[in-house]
């Protein structure tokens, strides 16, 4: 990408518009390079978790990032706090691939994709209106960051079977769980960089890793070396926070010929 995302924003204006609750999903909202909408399963389970998903469909040519793209770009934003009844939502993501555009390294999607987002319903049982400032950016030679609000009434339309066909086969594409034989592990930090070596099935020169920078951590792009027949990852420490935070850890996704699992990484 000839300019990144964080530098466009401020060459050009995001779009906006609001998208009319349409079912059990929002309504398309049309973008240059593509469009997007939320779809839900229609009901909340007992607990309260509303399944759904950020349908996200591109032109050729075009592409939108993973939650860390890395050096330029910024990850799918999703705000609920308009919406009724509605106290919060988690964002899930498909295994990303690495691209080198010749101007950064990111870590994205260059076809189109479908997020899992799980909403939490404050109050099972009473009526619950999803209101969504979704914010993402999407790139061709230059990055265009969208924005827009898309409506939902999830129970407009409950037992929509494309609707929860859709999510289902979103929720069955993720990444599943790091086994031992199948994750990654980090070695104690030296200096400014720290190691992860990467364990699965197949050749380890097929894998790769992505890792998030959370809770004040700001990540390099990993550098693979084969050693000993074992894949290990390089990563630079750009910034951190003078204390380890108290959450899971950092979350990571490891891809290789065999699939693709995730998990967490212990602060270094």
């Amino acid at each position: 990408m000839k300019i990144a995302l964080h530098s466009a924003i401020g060459l050009c204006a995001a779009l906006l518009a609001t998208a009319p609750a349409h079912a059990s999903s929002s309504a398309w909202f049309e973008a240059d390079g593509g469009r997007f909408r939320l779809v839900t399963s229609g009901v909340p389970d007992a607990s309260g978790k509303l399944q759904g998903v950020l349908d996200i469909e591109l032109k050729r040519g075009w592409k939108t990032y993973w939650r860390d793209p890395g050096n330029s770009g910024v990850p799918p934003q999703i705000d609920v706090s308009a919406s009724r009844n509605v106290s919060g939502i988690d964002l899930s993501y498909p295994a990303p691939r690495r691209h080198d555009d010749g101007y950064a390294k990111w870590a994205g999607y260059d076809h189109s994709v479908r997020l899992p987002v799980s909403f939490t319903v404050a109050a099972p049982g009473e009526p619950a209106t999803i209101t969504a400032n979704v914010f993402l950016g999407v790139c061709e030679t230059i990055c265009v960051p969208v924005q827009a609000t898309l409506e939902v009434d999830p129970a407009a339309d409950p037992d929509n079977p494309g609707d929860a066909i859709l999510v289902k086969t979103a929720l069955a594409a993720l990444p599943g769980a790091a086994q031992q034989d199948f994750g990654a592990t980090l070695e104690p930090a030296e200096g400014e960089h720290v190691s992860i070596v990467a364990k699965a099935p197949g050749p380890a020169d097929a894998l790769d890793v992505f890792v998030a920078g959370v809770d004040g951590y700001v990540l390099g792009t990993p550098e693979r070396h084969i050693e000993g027949g074992k894949a290990v990852f390089t990563v630079k420490l750009l910034e951190r926070p003078d204390t380890k935070p108290a959450g899971k850890g950092l979350p990571y996704t490891l891809t290789s010929a065999a699939g693709a699992v995730e998990g967490f990484l212990p602060y270094p």
